[in-house]
């Protein structure tokens, strides 16, 4: 999540765990900064111990590139006597923050001489910010077509962490890569929330066209426990798929909490994840990855080093929660102070994507910036999204096959059991009938996982069942490319899903809950429907 103040003036990547504040000793917060002045004297004349004190103003009215006034103040040494005055202006233009950013110093230096001697002064001052952020006039979406519904299908889309990612910039590249603004307002609007506005707008990071987007709290918003924000997501009109992905990242944000503070996950208390822009964020991310459809990749993550606070004191990066949310994924040292990876990002990273050492195997059809508000000393603080056709090498996947045998569980616990499988990140899970020891009757619970999610879904299986263990082996599976579609029927519109690839011909399966509310508002029956479905569907197949 971000911070309430304007860009600059803190840390894009605040914290979002449940008892952090703002990242202490950010890298660039242009405050009582010291400036480099190198000071080129002939004749023995030697300017030391400069120290400059700079205030700058900013405005209040939201974040539109406002002036700022500096006051420069030098103390200056001498080694030699010096019997007349100097003054010196100067008037710098630096990339900043926001386009226009200039500094004016005025110095003024009494030297006293016993002696006469010609000297010149060349002063360069180490101003330069390569990596600024500039907000730029326009719309954020205006230099890119937008990407249907499931344009991702059956391809690949890379998370591109260099600089580190947060739940605010995963929105801002996948707008910027082509998800329209409307899905995630679409999102955001089923939710029971409001005193919060949207806001998504292009600007430039360094050189980087890339997009922007915040969350203005327009009015007070409560804290939120875990309970809360899952009565709040059950109570919302999200589309089943946006609210399950939702439900799992939160899940195991608390599940990362909960193992950070030594406490049951349901007495987990968010402050910055209850709060509405952290919601935004979740809910807003899995809006756009379910519109897409693609599967999600992830570049190992750069970890930043330091110091944060939070409401129980200071605690080190990266922060406990964060490393909990990221087993199993491939992290670096950043080499830098201050958070890159927000619990936020992570729980997003956790819940969706698979990590990958280096670059897939695959063909990039387009890419997509979002922008922290932070400025990095060493890189461009920007998040990349990419859309991959996937190469053929690339359609086996690892997985793991977790299952367990129960044998004293009650049909209800069972299919609970399911759903958290589920929630915990399971790709598939199933149960199965069997006869066990004793010639006792049983089951079979199993799912399937990816690998860097396979304990959070074994130790779901143990948490939901009476088992004391779990079985686990590595497997693979080959995936046919599918994508999603909607036709109109007679009765309404239905979803889609149209597999394909070098498979014979193409797989159609319309979304059973849409042809099941279209056949009871028409009193009709439910195979009707889908035979329409069926049929408008094979139009979009023919060759």
């Amino acid at each position: 999540m971000r911070p309430s103040a304007p860009p600059g003036a803190g840390d894009e990547h605040s914290h979002a765990d449940p008892a952090h504040g703002p990242v202490q000793g950010a890298a660039d917060s242009h405050t009582d900064q010291a400036q480099g002045h190198s000071h080129v004297q002939g004749a023995a004349d030697s300017h030391t111990d400069h120290s400059h004190s700079h205030e700058h103003e900013r405005g209040s009215g939201g974040w539109t590139a406002p002036p700022r006034a500096h006051s420069h103040e030098h103390a200056h040494s001498h080694d030699d006597a010096h019997d007349h005055e100097h003054s010196h202006e100067h008037a710098h233009d630096h990339e900043d923050s926001y386009a226009g950013h200039a500094h004016r110093h005025d110095h003024g230096h009494e030297h006293a001489h016993g002696h006469d001697h010609s000297h010149t002064h060349s002063h360069e001052h180490g101003h330069a910010h390569d990596f600024a952020i500039r907000f730029q006039p326009g719309d954020a979406e205006q230099h890119r077509a937008s990407l249907e519904a499931g344009a991702g299908r059956g391809k690949l889309l890379l998370l591109d962490t260099a600089s580190g990612i947060a739940g605010d910039m995963t929105i801002a590249a996948l707008v910027d890569l082509g998800v329209p603004l409307s899905v995630v307002e679409r999102a955001v609007s089923a939710l029971p929330l409001s005193g919060y506005e949207l806001r998504a707008r292009p600007v430039l990071v360094g050189v980087l066209g890339a997009t922007h987007f915040e969350v203005v709290v327009k009015s007070a918003q409560p804290a939120r426990s875990y309970a809360q924000i899952t009565e709040l997501l059950e109570a919302s009109e999200l589309a089943p798929p946006v609210k399950a992905r939702a439900q799992r990242a939160f899940r195991i944000l608390a599940e990362a909490e909960a193992a950070a503070h030594r406490v049951a996950v349901a007495d987990v208390h968010f402050h910055e994840v209850g709060a509405v822009d952290s919601i935004v964020d979740i809910v807003g991310a899995s809006a756009c990855f379910e519109h897409l459809g693609a599967e999600v990749w992830v570049t190992p993550l750069p970890l930043g080093r330091g110091f944060v606070r939070c409401q129980h004191g200071r605690i080190p990066l990266p922060a406990p929660a964060t490393l909990t949310c990221l087993r199993g994924f491939h992290t670096v040292d950043a080499g830098i102070e201050g958070e890159l990876v927000t619990p936020t990002g992570a729980a997003l990273v956790a819940a969706t994507a698979r990590p990958v050492r280096g670059w897939p195997g695959g063909t990039p059809l387009r890419s997509g910036w979002g922008a922290g508000t932070r400025e990095l000393t060493d890189r461009p603080n920007a998040l990349r999204a990419v859309l991959l056709e996937r190469a053929e090498a690339e359609a086996e996947h690892a997985v793991e096959l977790i299952e367990a045998n129960v044998d004293d569980l009650t049909g209800e616990l069972a299919g609970h059991a399911l759903e958290q499988l589920l929630a915990a990140g399971a790709l598939d899970a199933w149960i199965t009938a069997v006869t066990m020891k004793k010639g006792r009757p049983g089951w079979v619970i199993a799912a399937l996982a990816r690998p860097a999610l396979a304990d959070r879904v074994s130790a779901a299986l143990i948490r939901e069942t009476s088992t004391l263990g779990v079985r686990r082996r590595g497997a693979s599976r080959v995936e046919r490319p599918r994508r999603a579609e909607r036709v109109t029927t007679r009765y309404g519109e239905v979803g889609v899903k149209i597999g394909e690839g070098p498979f014979g011909a193409p797989q159609i399966k319309p979304e059973f809950e849409d042809c099941r509310r279209l056949a009871a508002a028409a009193g009709v029956s439910v195979r009707e429907v889908i035979a329409e479905a069926l049929g408008a569907a094979r139009a979009l197949t023919a060759p």
